[in-house]
C-alpha cells in the first residue's frame, strides 16, 4: 500500500499544473524515483557512461537507415537526483510513458508489447492500439556496452506538453535483461540530429525547424534530493520549459556560451575547476565537455580527476572494479567551482557527496574515518568529448539549451529553490504555468502476463544513483510516476 505522504508527493505536479497562456511555450514538471544497491552498481555505471561517449566503441547496426510555441512540462526526479524524466504521449489515442530527458543523446525509443525480454514492471507501447502507428522495414540494433536494444524503426503521433507532431522513433522489441525496469519505458533524446542513431531529427529540433517554438531553446530547473535520508520512489523534480525560459526560477541574466564546434552534443569547454580554493586551469584541447542532463555525475579526464581530488585532504582513488571512483572523508565539505570561460559556478557540497562506502570497498577494513563517494570521477582519456558534465553540476544552475545561435546558458537559481539553498526539503519551489501531466500508462494495465519482481527495504542514496546512472549511461533509462 502506498503511504499518504508518498501519494501527496507523487500528486504534487498535478496540483501545481496550470495552463500556460503564452503560445509557443510549455513548462513541464520533472519527477524522481529511487532504486536499490547503488554502491554495488557504481563500477557498472561508470563503465556504461564511458561507453556512451565512445571511450569504448558503440556499435550501431541498421538494415535500412534513413537520413512559435512554449510549454512548461513537469519533470520527475528519479533516484534522489540520479536522473530526471517527463511524460511523453505516443499514438492515437495517446499512450503515456515517463521517458528520460537526455541532452546527451538524440533518439526517441520506447518498449513495446512485442518486447520479449521486458519485465512486467516496464510500461509498454501497444502498437496495435494506435491508429496512426506506421512501422517501416528497418530493423535496428544498438549495443551500448552495458546492454543493447533492438526494434523496428516506426513513426507515430508524439505529444510532449502541448506540442504534437508525427515523429520517427525506435519501437523496441528486445532489451538486455535489467537494462530497463522499475516502471521505465524509454528515452527522449534532446541532442542534435547529427548524433541520432536513427538519422532522424529529434522532437525538440523538429519543433524548432517548423518554427513552432516561441524561442529557439529549452531550459531546465532540476530539484535536489541527493541527501534525503528517506528514499522516495518518485517526487517532483523541477521543470523543463520547451520554447522559452521561466524567469521565476532564476535571478539576474543568463550567461550564454557559444557551443564548441558544430552542433552535435551540447558541447562547451571547461576552462577551470576550483577545489577547496585551489584553481586548476584547463587548456582548451583537453576541456571539451558535453552538458548532459541524462548523466548523474561529472566525468573528468584522468589527470584532472587526480588533480581535483588531490586538493581534498584524505581523499583516495578506489581500485579494482571501482577504479576511477574517488572516496573522501565524509566529514569534509568538498567545495567545487567550475567555469566554462565566464562565471565560476559553485557546486554544492551536497552534490559532491554520493553517500557512504563500506571499508571493504575502500580496501581498508580497519579504517577509522567514514569515507564517502565523490561526485566527480575519472572517465579516462583519449576520447571526445573529454568531460561529461551531468546533474551534479546542473542542479546548481538554471540551464538553457539554445539552437540559434547555438549555445548553452546558465543563470543563478532563484532564492527559495531547493537547489539554490542546498536544501533537501521534498517540497519544491512553487512553479507557475505548468502543463498538466497526463496519467502514465502503468505496467499493470498493459495486459502483460510477464512475471514481476519486487524490491523491498530501504535503499541508500548512493545505491540508487549507481543503478539509475547505469541505465541512463546506457541510453536506456525511462521512468513512470507511481500513483
Amino acid at each position: 500500500m502506498i503511504s499518504l505522504p508518498l501519494l501527496a508527493i507523487a500528486l504534487l505536479p498535478f496540483a501545481l499544473a496550470a495552463h500556460q497562456p503564452g503560445a509557443g511555450v510549455i513548462h513541464a514538471p520533472i519527477v524522481r524515483r529511487s532504486h536499490s544497491n547503488r554502491v554495488a552498481n557504481l563500477p557498472k555505471a561508470v563503465e556504461a557512461l564511458r561507453k556512451k561517449y565512445g571511450y569504448q566503441v558503440t556499435n550501431v547496426k541498421s538494415t535500412n537507415s534513413k537520413r512559435a510555441n512554449t510549454a512548461a512540462i513537469p519533470i520527475t526526479d528519479e533516484d534522489n537526483d540520479s536522473s530526471y524524466s517527463g511524460v511523453v504521449s505516443i499514438g492515437t489515442p495517446p499512450q503515456n510513458f515517463n521517458l528520460v530527458l537526455d541532452t546527451g543523446s538524440s533518439d526517441l525509443w520506447v518498449a513495446t508489447t512485442s518486447c520479449t525480454s521486458c519485465g512486467s514492471d516496464v510500461p509498454e507501447f501497444h502498437t496495435s492500439k494506435s491508429s496512426t502507428y506506421k512501422a517501416t522495414s528497418s530493423v535496428m540494433g544498438i549495443d551500448y556496452g552495458s546492454g543493447s536494444v533492438q526494434g523496428t524503426v516506426a513513426q507515430d503521433s508524439v505529444t510532449f506538453g502541448s506540442f504534437e507532431m508525427s515523429q520517427e522513433f525506435l519501437a523496441v522489441t528486445s532489451v538486455t535483461p535489467d537494462l530497463i525496469g522499475d516502471g521505465l519505458s524509454g528515452i527522449m533524446g534532446l541532442g542534435f540530429a547529427s548524433i541520432s542513431a536513427l538519422q532522424t531529427t529529434p522532437f525538440w529540433e523538429a519543433l524548432y525547424n517548423a518554427n513552432n517554438l516561441s524561442e529557439p531553446l529549452f531550459s531546465f530547473y532540476l530539484e535536489r534530493y541527493v541527501n534525503q535520508a528517506n528514499q522516495i520512489s518518485t517526487a517532483p523534480g523541477g521543470v523543463l520549459t520547451l520554447g522559452g525560459t521561466n524567469s521565476s526560477l532564476y535571478n539576474g541574466s543568463i550567461e550564454y556560451l557559444d557551443l564548441t564546434g558544430p552542433p552535435s552534443y551540447w558541447l562547451l569547454t571547461v576552462s577551470s575547476v576550483t577545489v577547496q580554493g585551489k584553481t586548476i586551469t584547463i587548456d582548451a584541447p583537453t576541456g571539451l565537455a558535453a552538458i548532459d542532463t541524462g548523466t548523474t555525475l561529472i566525468g573528468a579526464p584522468t589527470p584532472f580527476a587526480a588533480s581535483i581530488w588531490a586538493q581534498v585532504p584524505g581523499s583516495m582513488e578506489l581500485s579494482g572494479e571501482w577504479q576511477g571512483l574517488y572516496a573522501f572523508p565524509c566529514d569534509t565539505n568538498v567545495t567545487v567551482h567550475i567555469s566554462f570561460g565566464g562565471t565560476n559556478w559553485a557546486i554544492s557540497p551536497l552534490d559532491m557527496n554520493l553517500g557512504t562506502l563500506n571499508n571493504t570497498i575502500i580496501g581498508n577494513a580497519n579504517a577509522t574515518s567514514q569515507m564517502c563517494a565523490g561526485g566527480i570521477f575519472d572517465i579516462g582519456i583519449g576520447s571526445t568529448p573529454a568531460w561529461i558534465v551531468g546533474d551534479t553540476f546542473l542542479k546548481n544552475v538554471y540551464s538553457v539549451f539554445r539552437a540559434s545561435p547555438p549555445a548553452v546558458g546558465f543563470a543563478q537559481l532563484a532564492s527559495g529553490s531547493n537547489s539554490s539553498t542546498g536544501s533537501s526539503d521534498p517540497n519544491p519551489v512553487q512553479v507557475t504555468g505548468l502543463t498538466p501531466l497526463p496519467t502514465s500508462t502503468c505496467a499493470s494495465s498493459s495486459g502483460s502476463s510477464k512475471s514481476s519482481s519486487t524490491n523491498s527495504g530501504a535503499a541508500s542514496p548512493i545505491n540508487n544513483i549507481a543503478l539509475s546512472l547505469t541505465r541512463l549511461a546506457s541510453v536506456a533509462g525511462c521512468f513512470i510516476l507511481f500513483l
